[in-house]
């Protein structure tokens, strides 16, 4: 992030071709406080190291995974036959009392038995919030629409911190840790990614891995934003894939951050992404919220 900072024009440029080439970029020196990451990700493996029926006693059934915790092997990726391996805590957006978006975001819930759980989340929440906006900004530059085109678009949307834990990996699992996927949502940050596994499909088919250095946040392209922009920043499959043999007996953890339209924005392909090269691909407007619950339907989540 250095680089948004010293010269913006360029960094908007790099990011925003990473993103049309590949539906990916890689952020090197984020210049997120160390210290709030590592609190975040202390607590969440505290978490998951509690026993399987106190987890549990944090799902709600019916609530689509939205907030507390998903138990393993329920999200499975659209068209996939079996489900992921992995098990996740959700924390959304905290509301004011009387807030009219309350109707769309339900309220969060915090583990009692880990002390500081919800501040230290909540710091991660706000710190991975703020960055998107920044980013967002590089891509409306990049898009040539106003800098602040997306302030509003995001302002109190139905964003999603996502605590990831995969266990370790049994030799005959039936699946891989997260199958082949597109995100739903505007756009994704995620930490955590040094470990190895994260893949992501090129054109020509190829899975092409991620691997990047660490103090990176890796950002792609969400099927919201794609279809804002008429498929101009393409929102790509990636996946998760199980370790090699050697590191099968490891968990891996990470913390994507799911940034999301405000839930009353309507998706409206934008007239600078529309040309007699680039027909428009979707003539039909819809809301973000509505989008939202016609993909968690499709990934078995509602």
């Amino acid at each position: 992030m250095k680089l948004y900072d010293t010269d913006f024009e360029n960094f908007a440029q790099a990011f925003g071709a990473s993103f049309q080439r590949y539906g990916f970029a890689v952020v090197a020196d984020h210049g997120l406080d160390q210290q709030v990451i590592d609190r975040a990700t202390a607590k969440t493996k505290e978490f998951f190291a509690l026993p399987d029926e106190v987890k549990r006693s944090y799902h709600i059934p019916g609530g689509g995974g939205a907030r507390g915790y998903t138990p393993f092997g329920i999200e499975t990726a659209k068209d996939a036959k079996v489900s992921d391996l992995k098990e996740f805590w959700h924390v959304g957006r905290e509301l004011p009392e009387g807030s009219r978006l309350r109707q769309y975001m339900q309220d969060n819930i915090w583990p009692a038995e880990i002390s500081g759980f919800k501040q230290d989340l909540l710091g991660l929440y706000d710190a991975l919030d703020a960055m998107g906006g920044k980013l967002l900004r590089a891509v409306a530059h990049y898009l040539r629409l106003e800098d602040d085109f997306f302030v509003p678009t995001v302002k109190d949307g139905n964003s999603v911190l996502r605590l990831l834990h995969y266990p370790p990996v049994p030799v005959d699992a039936p699946g891989v840790r997260a199958g082949a996927h597109e995100d739903i949502n505007t756009i994704t940050m995620l930490l955590g990614a040094e470990e190895a596994g994260l893949e992501v499909k090129d054109r020509d088919g190829r899975w092409l891995p991620i691997n990047p250095p660490p103090g990176s946040l890796v950002v792609n392209v969400g099927d919201m934003l794609q279809r804002l922009t008429n498929n101009v920043l393409p929102s790509t499959t990636h996946r998760v894939v199980n370790p090699a043999p050697e590191r099968r007996s490891m968990p891996r953890f990470s913390t994507p951050f799911f940034l999301h339209f405000q839930p009353e924005y309507v998706i409206e392909t934008l007239p600078n992404c529309i040309s007699e090269e680039r027909q428009n691909l979707y003539p039909e407007p819809i809301g973000s919220h509505d989008y939202l619950l016609q993909r968690l339907r499709e990934i078995k989540l509602i």
